[in-house]
């Protein structure tokens, strides 16, 4: 089955975890305990509706105040696909947990309040959107019937946006306007009869009939070596086999493959999936793959096509989003985690701040948290890399502080 990975975004008091709680209710995908605790906390609130964002907010937190602090990942399914839906927050001082959340996003929905319209947080959430970008974007007018169903008010939301939009220079997305009301479950899986002048799709038939291989982008093939396989059984006394992810790509038997950073070459031999074997494996499959030659292949290595090494480089000019409460600074050092490589890294220069409101850069000293900018990184020793806009996979990384070990930022290859 499908699995189609959303991610959504939205100010305060758009409603978000209600759409969310709502598609979470109306494809029976509510546990019975979960449903009768939602209808207990709605009467002892005095609502005469059942209030769906108490199946999403699941901090103490979240629920008193009634926004969304921290990243849940949400699982449901339908006859058609299974779907996770990285619920993140939309507020500024939250930016770090939306890119995390979207990072892995094939989907975005945007939600905007048709009392509000475009607004500063708006820009923000697109703008993401566009730095990872992520080509299917559903921006879900909500509370549609606080406006009484306006088409007009509609339709000056749709003419904002695309206004926005022209600001953008990721031109390679599909955007989808649906007018809803999540409090009421109107246009979330059924059609509403409030908004007849709107023939589009509701959310939920709109995801059922996105296809995911859509999202495959095709580049070169890279495989990240994740660990060596070598069996303690008599059976498999000589078996030696690399496991990872292949990305770009698909990768099939008869391959002939560089290894890196050795630049020694093979042969593939055998691809595994399980216990079954495969003459080819498209990008996307995490398998183990076998070579022809006895060489010597490690963790952190990386398997390319022979005539399709990436660039080799020691110097990274890069977007990074700062997510440590100690700014970044020329000098810093940090681990660079790339793919399963890791190697020093020490921050060279920081050119520019990144204005989220589309409006361009302006100098910048430092990146503190939750800013985005253009840096330029050395490191110990060299890397096989793609930009992002090629290769997500291999054109991402994160730093890590190596005195707390927590991930400070996160980084795209420009």
């Amino acid at each position: 089955m499908e699995v189609l990975k959303i991610a959504t975004a939205g100010s305060v008091d758009d409603g978000k975890s209600t759409l969310i709680g709502r598609l979470l209710y109306d494809t029976n995908s509510l546990t019975t305990d979960k449903l009768e605790a939602i209808e207990k906390s709605s009467r002892k609130k005095g609502f005469d509706y059942l209030d769906f964002s108490l199946a999403t907010d699941g901090l103490i937190a979240e629920r008193e105040q009634g926004i969304t602090i921290d990243v849940a990942h949400i699982y449901f399914s339908t006859k058609k696909k299974s779907y996770i839906i990285a619920d993140t927050p939309g507020h500024v001082e939250y930016t770090r947990n939306m890119v995390t959340g979207a990072s892995t996003s094939q989907v975005s929905i945007i939600l905007i309040d048709a009392r509000k319209g475009v607004i500063e947080q708006t820009y923000r959430h697109f703008f993401i959107n566009n730095l990872l970008r992520i080509k299917e974007v559903v921006v879900a007018v909500n509370k549609m019937d606080m406006v009484n169903y306006s088409q007009s008010v509609f339709d000056e939301i749709v003419a904002d946006f695309k206004q926005m939009q022209t600001k953008s220079e990721f031109k390679d997305q599909n955007i989808t306007f649906i007018p809803v009301s999540a409090l009421w479950g109107e246009n979330i899986a059924e059609k509403s009869d409030a908004m007849s002048w709107y023939d589009g799709e509701t959310v939920l038939s709109h995801l059922e009939n996105i296809k995911t291989e859509d999202f495959n982008e095709i580049s070169q093939a890279r495989f990240s070596v994740q660990t060596v396989i070598r069996p303690k059984s008599e059976k498999y006394h000589d078996f030696r086999g690399y496991a990872g992810k292949i990305t770009g790509d698909s990768l099939k038997v008869g391959d002939k493959v560089t290894v890196l950073p050795s630049l020694t070459g093979s042969t593939i031999k055998e691809i595994y999936f399980f216990n079954k074997n495969y003459n080819e494996a498209p990008a996307g499959s995490s398998v183990t793959i076998t070579l022809e030659s006895e060489i010597n292949v490690a963790r952190g290595d990386m398997l390319v096509k022979f005539d399709e090494l990436p660039e080799q480089t020691k110097i990274l000019n890069a977007t990074i989003c700062w997510m440590d409460g100690k700014a970044l600074l020329p000098g810093n050092k940090y681990v660079l985690q790339h793919n399963t490589n890791s190697v020093l890294a020490k921050i060279d220069k920081i050119d520019t701040n990144i204005s989220t409101d589309f409006s361009g850069t302006i100098q910048a000293s430092s990146l503190k948290l939750n800013e985005i900018g253009h840096v330029s990184i050395k490191l110990s020793k060299a890397i096989y890399i793609d930009k992002y806009k090629q290769n997500k996979e291999n054109g991402r990384f994160i730093l890590i502080d190596n005195q707390t070990n927590t991930t400070a930022g996160v980084g795209f290859i420009n």
